[in-house]
């Protein structure tokens, strides 16, 4: 079978047992500058996806021996990357989530309007574009980029892969900043494996998340009779470190006494065990990292300032997910893998309308929400395939609610909130439709829902 080519004309195929709907496609797709091939019923669409390879195919569903539905399914077990539209003049809901669960890309009503069906079909295209660059950009970043788990293929990550080359092998202290759930733990592990002391420890502390009376026990250990319950001697992180890589995580959350000690261990190179008097020597690789912005807290005299530039001799500033959104399909994909196998389920894809709505979401808690969203969303769906309806967006986010604003009022005698989301619902669709200049479709995308089940609450509420 030939080989893919991410620079041509994208090539169409399209089915129908209609001449002259068939004319009318061949002549438009043609027209817009794409390489078309017409099949006249199921059986030559099989025999042409069996020996050339397609961006999109177009198939009716009703067709005569080997229907529209049959066609889909053939080329996905071909190639499952070729964006599939369905094209139908006998219309069902159920058919129309059939062909979406089978993985079609879209589902289109005869007749149609042109321009619609321009829209849909570069909309497939492009998706199917980018899923075809992020296989070869994945196959060309190979090992070079398995960053231990870190997947990423926008300028803002590559810029990250980059850095974590450069500083790897080098013994300077790393500051990794970046908001929560942006993986500075999974970075801090790559500049280790990375490094030469990657078959030596690489030693994990949350400095938020032990009391100030431990820490310091755990950071650098204790002698027997230090203190109440100290009945034996106890080796502390910074020597369990030794040779290795310590990853302080949290570390703006260090108190004040703790960042004199933990200073000197850095500059020394040395410490004493709580309640002892010998100098322990270690050789340790120190990574830091913080979500908060240290320099605010040296000027509010939370932080050391010594303390800071020993740290932070290299920074890793990682970025939200909201500003490389050209990696959410990618990592949504990967998680979809992961969560399918370790839950035993058969979940082929990401519907399109669902992707839109990740697109679109502004994950505030970058990408472990979204791993987060996906787990939830592979063991609440009994299909093969994530739908909008599967996903568990934030509804402070989805209705521009901030934490700030006070509902109080509301809940007087009376009040209902079945009703009040009710509302929420009806002005949200009438706003999207507006935006979308009465293009049902487009204010289905913006809602992030489905064609169907947008016009099924349209006709619910009577929306005009």
């Amino acid at each position: 079978m030939e080989e893919q080519n991410l620079t041509r004309a994208p090539r169409i195929l399209v089915v129908d047992d209609e001449p002259s709907m068939r004319s009318f496609l061949d002549i438009m797709l043609k027209d817009e500058g794409y390489d078309v091939d017409l099949a006249v019923d199921g059986e030559e669409a099989l025999s042409f996806v069996g020996s050339k390879i397609y961006d999109l195919v177009i198939t009716d569903i009703m067709m005569p021996g080997i229907d529209g539905t049959d066609v889909l399914k053939g080329v996905k077990e071909v190639n499952s990357e070729t964006m599939v539209i369905m094209i139908t003049a006998y219309a069902s809901t159920e058919t129309a989530v059939d062909a979406m669960k089978e993985g079609a890309y879209d589902y289109l009503l005869k007749p149609f309007n042109v321009e619609e069906i321009k829209v849909v079909i570069r909309n497939a295209l492009e998706k199917g574009r980018l899923e075809r660059e992020n296989i070869f950009l994945k196959r060309e970043l190979g090992k070079e980029y398995s960053f231990e788990n870190i997947i990423g293929i926008s300028t803002e990550m590559l810029k990250v892969f980059s850095m974590i080359e450069r500083v790897a092998k080098t013994k300077t202290n790393i500051l990794i900043t970046g908001d929560s759930g942006t993986g500075k733990e999974l970075v801090a592990r790559a500049i280790h494996n990375k490094s030469n002391r990657k078959k030596k420890p690489f030693v994990v502390i949350n400095c938020g998340g032990i009391p100030e009376n431990l820490l310091e026990s755990e950071l650098f250990g204790h002698v027997k009779g230090a203190f109440t319950g100290a009945i034996f001697h106890k080796e502390g992180l910074f020597e369990v470190a030794n040779t290795g890589t310590f990853f302080l995580d949290e570390v703006g959350e260090l108190t004040p006494p703790i960042q004199v000690k933990l200073l000197r261990a850095i500059q020394e190179r040395t410490f004493k065990r709580v309640g002892g008097t010998e100098d322990v020597s270690v050789d340790v690789r120190i990574i830091a990292a913080t979500n908060k912005d240290l320099e605010k807290e040296i000027i509010a005299g939370r932080f050391r300032e010594d303390l800071y530039y020993r740290l932070n001799v290299i920074e890793i500033k990682l970025p939200l997910l909201k500003d490389r959104k050209k990696d959410i399909p990618i990592l949504a994909h990967h998680f979809l893998e992961k969560f399918s196998l370790e839950q035993d389920k058969k979940i082929r894809k990401i519907s399109s309308y669902a992707m839109d709505v990740l697109k679109d979401y502004s994950f505030p808690g970058n990408v472990r929400e979204l791993e987060n969203i996906i787990e939830r969303s592979v063991a609440l769906e009994s299909s093969n395939i994530v739908l909008p309806e599967s996903l568990s967006l934030s509804m402070h986010k989805i209705f521009n609610v901030t934490e700030s604003e006070n509902h109080e009022g509301l809940l007087n005698n009376g009040f209902s909130m079945e009703n009040y989301i009710i509302d929420i619902e009806k002005k949200l669709i009438v706003q999207a439709l507006n935006r979308s200049g009465g293009k049902k479709k487009e204010a289905a995308r913006i809602l992030g829902v489905s064609y169907w089940v947008l016009l099924r609450k349209i006709e619910k509420y009577d929306i005009g």
